[in-house]
């Protein structure tokens, strides 16, 4: 009998409230983030380099700036919304970096925008650039992955509409796509039914 070796799959997620890692079957860790890029890019590249992890899936809340887009989505591609470094460079890029502008997942069709602050009122740029959704971790997630040549998927559930009420709606939502996302994982990812 052959020896099978199973997937390992990181899961990255900003908060124990939105993903309980005590769910996770053989093969996959979950860690814990936390919120920003800066505390995601830490705690990414430490686990990338501990686990040395074949998939990297980031799991997190949303705000969602197209309207009729509801529920668990999966992210195909995700920009910085926040790097902000005009007459150097073009809003969403870091200047004189050669880094991409756009990180492509190879998955999903929804365009993610993730900057340091909570999104809550209009802002034409992410309308212009097609953001489908923002939140505050998975550019510095997906940008590790790919330093570290490590691909990665990422699946957000939509919480709020990123307006005066995002708040609210953040912290009275942000539980409600965990059930989804394991089905996901397990069915789509793992093979597991």
């Amino acid at each position: 009998m052959g020896h099978f070796r199973m997937t390992r799959i990181l899961v990255v997620t900003a908060l124990k409230s939105e993903l309980n890692a005590e769910r996770a079957c053989d093969g996959v860790d979950v860690i814990y983030g936390g919120v920003g890029k800066i505390n995601t890019a830490i705690a990414t590249t430490a686990s990338i380099l501990a686990a040395r992890p074949e998939l990297v899936v980031n799991y997190g809340t949303c705000g969602k700036i197209t309207d009729n887009l509801r529920g668990l989505l999966e992210i195909s591609h995700v920009v910085q919304r926040d790097m902000m470094a005009m007459p150097l460079a073009p809003r969403g890029v870091t200047p004189l970096c050669d880094d991409e502008r756009m990180l492509t997942s190879g998955h999903g069709t929804a365009v993610c925008g993730t900057g340091d602050s909570f999104v809550t009122s209009t802002d034409p740029w992410l309308t212009e650039n097609r953001i489908d959704v923002v939140d505050m971790e998975l550019f510095a997630m997906a940008h590790v992955c790919k330093r570290y040549d490590v691909p990665w998927r990422a699946f957000k559930f939509i919480t709020d509409d990123a307006d005066d009420f995002a708040h609210e709606h953040w912290t009275a939502n942000v539980s409600h796509g965990e059930d989804l996302f394991w089905d996901v994982l397990n069915e789509q990812i793992i093979g597991r039914t």
